[in-house]
Order: structure tokens, then C-alpha cells, then sequence
């Protein structure tokens, strides 16, 4: 992979947006695209109480939950006798580069705009965009993707 495939990845996650996913969602559709096609798309459903912040609470950003379900995915655990020191390790990660990159991880702090304006809406559009190239990136340069 590379820089092209940020650019995939960005160009998917924000379709998925227009498309009428929210954030979670169209992260995780961009990824089951790119590195899990066998994956049902029916797992989407898990993704959906994640949007605006957890469910309109305004906490932590669902692009950025989005993002660590897929990282979950490929560095995750399928029984309690593996270690889970991986995915923690990668998710504080990105969370910490996501946090330089945005300045926070809180949906309010980051989309201070009226749910479902046209600001809100652009402003969800760059994150959740932006938020799928990070996220390549940070996938590309931990050499993830062979796990998927």
C-alpha cells in the first residue's frame, strides 16, 4: 500500500458519508472494502450507536471508534488466553494521533455546529474523510495490513 491507498481510503469513508452512513459506519464500510471484502456487511449494524458520539451523546467521535473497530480487527483477540497488549497498544496509539491531528476526540469539541446542519454535515465529512486516510496511514506504516 500507499499514499494511494490513503487516498482510497479517505475518498470511501467520506462516500460512505454522503451516502447517509454516519461516521462509524462509513469507516467500517470503507475497510471491509479495502481489507475485509469476505466480511458480512450486516456487522455494520454494530457500528451504528457509535455515530455523532456515541448515539447524539456528543463523546468520543464515531469516526474515531470506527477506526479502532477496524484496528480491533486486526489486532484483536478471539479467546481470553491471547493477549490483548496489541490492540491496546494500537488503539492508544491512534488515539493519541488522532488527538494531534483533530485536537481532541470528543464529537461537541470537534463539531461544534447544530446536529444535522449543513455545517455539522461538512465539518463530520472532512473528519470522517480525513479519519480514514489517518488511519491507512497508520495501518501502513505498522505493517497491519498483512493481518487482514
Amino acid at each position: 500500500m500507499n499514499e494511494e491507498m490513503s487516498t482510497v481510503a479517505r475518498n470511501k469513508a467520506g462516500n460512505y458519508f454522503k451516502d447517509g452512513y454516519n461516521c462509524a459506519e462509513a469507516i467500517f464500510l470503507a475497510y471491509r472494502d479495502l481489507l475485509f471484502p469476505e466480511t458480512d456487511p450486516a456487522i455494520v449494524k454494530m457500528l451504528t450507536g457509535f455515530g455523532s458520539g456515541l448515539g447524539q451523546a456528543g463523546c468520543l467521535c464515531g469516526a474515531l471508534t470506527g477506526s479502532v473497530c477496524i484496528l480491533n480487527m486486526l489486532t484483536g483477540r478471539t479467546s481470553n488466553q491471547e493477549s490483548r497488549d496489541d490492540a491496546y497498544q494500537y488503539a492508544k496509539e491512534f488515539s493519541d494521533r488522532f488527538t494531534e491531528k483533530f485536537g481532541a476526540t470528543c464529537c461537541r469539541v470537534l463539531n461544534p455546529y447544530p446536529f444535522e446542519t449543513k455545517e455539522h454535515l461538512t465539518n463530520c465529512l472532512k473528519i470522517t474523510g480525513n479519519t480514514g486516510k489517518l488511519l491507512m496511514e497508520f495501518i501502513e506504516e505498522n505493517n497491519l495490513a498483512d493481518k487482514a
